[in-house]
């Protein structure tokens, strides 16, 4: 939330990425240290091709700083925002993609809890990965998580009945929810359940209940049948890993090789020529920011020769 990221060049290789950058002394306002430090742990551990994945982290004074995979098409949410019209075909290779990195996440132990649109970011060619990992834990050895954590509309009934009613808690079948969440919006144009953040949590625990999920008749019957398995309330039937989705009728033909070589074509490819984000937020930078990152190197070297002169004054006065 307080974060910013920008495009840099690394010298000797001149390739590009992404920079995210935190502001040290909000991170310890805001109480979210114990985050981005778990955060830096996961991202240091993992690599995976639908990940967007970590190359170096270091920080300076003001702030800390994580350098990661440059993807310039843009995230699931904008495109949404755009009305663009995801077809079954692209939605397939979504889940593909991403049945494949959270099958990893499970593999590594991992719970992202925060699988949406806005985490799933597409490269120049239209494939999908999964950024984010602000609120993911790590669970071992039949460990179960049992914090309310991720974005209400997303998140699985067993965070809020665990949450509400105590007992064993939840595990990796939550992110797989929160994909099944993310097809159907990215299908239809809206979510299957109509939850916003302030929806009380008592509420929801009953709406999963009594509410059924209304599938439209447009869509085939394999990937109806492949939603419904997604967005099973029981965690227990839910598919919840990469051979469960490999047995769906609908994913039959699917190579996973290829799926894994990028060798499938996306239905949707981001136009080139576009920027796909919303600009304010640089303007807002450029214009608003007291602290410009461009002015950083300027400013710590006049930091720097303000405290090495008052050193050098505070010595005279105690030689005195």
């Amino acid at each position: 939330s307080f974060g910013k990221v920008c495009i840099v060049q690394k010298r000797d290789t001149e390739k590009m990425y992404a920079m995210k950058y935190m502001n040290k002394q909000q991170c310890i306002e805001r109480d979210e240290v114990r985050n981005v430090f778990r955060e830096l742990e996961i991202l240091q551990e993992i690599e995976h091709v639908f990940l967007v994945n970590l190359w170096y982290s270091f920080q300076d004074e003001e702030d800390m700083f994580m350098v990661v995979d440059l993807l310039l098409g843009g995230d699931l949410r904008y495109h949404l925002q755009q009305n663009v019209q995801f077809t079954e075909e692209t939605v397939k290779l979504y889940i593909c993609e991403m049945a494949s990195a959270l099958d990893y996440l499970r593999s590594q132990h991992i719970i992202h809890r925060d699988v949406k649109p806005d985490n799933i970011l597409l490269d120049e060619q239209g494939h999908a990965h999964l950024t984010d990992f602000n609120i993911a834990t790590i669970v071992r050895d039949g460990e179960r998580a049992t914090a309310l954590a991720g974005t209400k509309p997303y998140m699985a009934p067993e965070i809020f009945h665990s949450f509400l009613n105590g007992g064993t808690g939840y595990s990796f079948e939550v992110d797989w929810w929160s994909l099944g969440v993310m097809a159907y919006e990215l299908l239809r144009g809206w979510r299957p359940y109509d939850i916003h953040s302030n929806s009380p949590v008592e509420s929801l625990v009953q709406l999963f209940s009594t509410v059924s999920v209304q599938y439209t008749t447009g869509w085939s019957k394999d990937m109806v049948a492949l939603l419904r398995k997604l967005l099973t309330v029981n965690p227990e039937h839910r598919f919840s890993s990469l051979a469960n989705i490999q047995t769906s009728s609908y994913l039959s033909n699917v190579d996973w090789d290829e799926i894994c070589e990028k060798k499938v074509e996306p239905g949707f490819v981001p136009n080139k020529g576009r920027l796909h984000c919303d600009p304010t937020f640089e303007l807002e930078e450029m214009i608003l920011e007291s602290r410009p990152l461009h002015k950083k190197k300027k400013r710590l070297a006049k930091n720097k020769s303000r405290d090495n002169s008052k050193d050098s004054s505070q010595s005279v006065s105690d030689s005195w």
